[in-house]
């Protein structure tokens, strides 16, 4: 276990190496500047050029990446130019509505997802069955802006039962907290749980053909006890594969859901970073969610040892 872990992180080196280049590029080469967000259209050329200069800017290309990527290996991910802050600093500022959110939203897509699953595999071919998978393309089919959009319509304009937007901490109490996030986590959670619900049909689907639940349903036991305890735990493998994979892109996937409800996270920090061209902040917060990603996707792995002790990490 200590050397598959061991493993995993130092191919994690390789992977911040590829992504900390192509964001580069991506951002240097995009045309803009955060001097001409900061001065206006008015400025004059010369002031512009001097800015940029006290920027570093005016450097060549690869003078300014190995010097940022070297201020990275060493813990430093820069000073964000409009906020005038440690680019960590701001991140995880931002950081907690966006785990809330994702969170939330992951609870609702995981719950209602497995279950239905589960029930559109014990019914398989019948209405239920096509019902679920019907609704499951749906959800996947349809895009979280619109969703919320939607929801937004619905629950807070017409029928006025929720805040339109915003978001309030958990310090202000639990209920006011979720009313809050119960849109943008159903928006950004229905593609989560249409997933989760196809994923858990296929794989129950494919354990409950097999001879050892035949011989489980021939003993005698209750229909609960084969399903939950027998069934569902051996196929558990794909379905925490893709609950990682989900969770992972709930946190990456949330800037549009945040700027649609007017959430403070990381998504809407990433936003507006884009638009400000504040190359700092775009530069690390992708770094750090490439980071938060692996480590979860490695979490998820060894998980697999608890669920299936006949999974041995490590060994081939």
């Amino acid at each position: 276990m200590a050397r598959y872990l061991l493993h995993r992180l130092l191919a994690l080196i390789p992977v911040l190496g590829v992504v900390a280049v192509v964001v580069f590029l991506i951002v240097h080469l995009t045309p803009g500047d955060p001097a001409t967000v900061i001065l206006g259209d008015e400025a004059t050329p010369q002031q512009r050029l001097a800015l940029i200069a006290q920027l570093g800017l005016d450097k060549p290309l690869a003078e300014q990446f190995f010097t940022w990527f070297a201020n990275v290996a060493r813990g430093n991910l820069g000073v964000s130019i409009f906020m005038r802050d440690d680019v960590l600093n701001v991140f995880l500022d931002h950081l907690g509505p966006t785990v809330s959110l994702a969170v939330f939203a992951q609870l609702l897509a995981a719950v209602p997802g497995v279950w239905l699953g589960i029930v559109a595999a014990r019914r398989r071919g019948s209405l239920v069955d096509q019902s679920v998978m019907g609704f499951s393309m749906l959800g996947i089919s349809v895009p979280s802006f619109l969703l919320g959009l939607f929801l937004i319509l619905t629950f807070s304009v017409w029928l006025r039962w929720l805040p339109v937007a915003g978001y309030r901490p958990l310090s202000e109490g639990l209920w006011t907290h979720l009313r809050y996030l119960v849109l943008p986590a159903v928006a950004l959670g229905a593609i989560q749980a249409a997933l989760l619900a196809r994923m858990t049909r296929s794989a129950m689907l494919d354990i409950l053909n097999d001879s050892y639940i035949k011989t489980a349903r021939a003993k005698g036991l209750a229909e609960r006890l084969v399903i939950y305890r027998h069934a569902l735990r051996n196929a558990l493998i794909p379905i925490l594969t893709v609950f990682g994979e989900t969770f992972g892109a709930l946190i990456t996937g949330a800037a549009v859901v945040e700027t649609v409800f007017n959430i403070p996270g990381v998504g809407q920090l990433i936003v507006n970073s884009i638009a400000r061209r504040d190359f700092p902040v775009i530069q690390g917060a992708i770094l750090l969610i490439t980071v938060t990603y692996v480590l979860l996707n490695l979490f998820i792995d060894m998980l697999y040892g608890l669920v299936d002790p006949r999974v041995k990490l490590g060994r081939s």
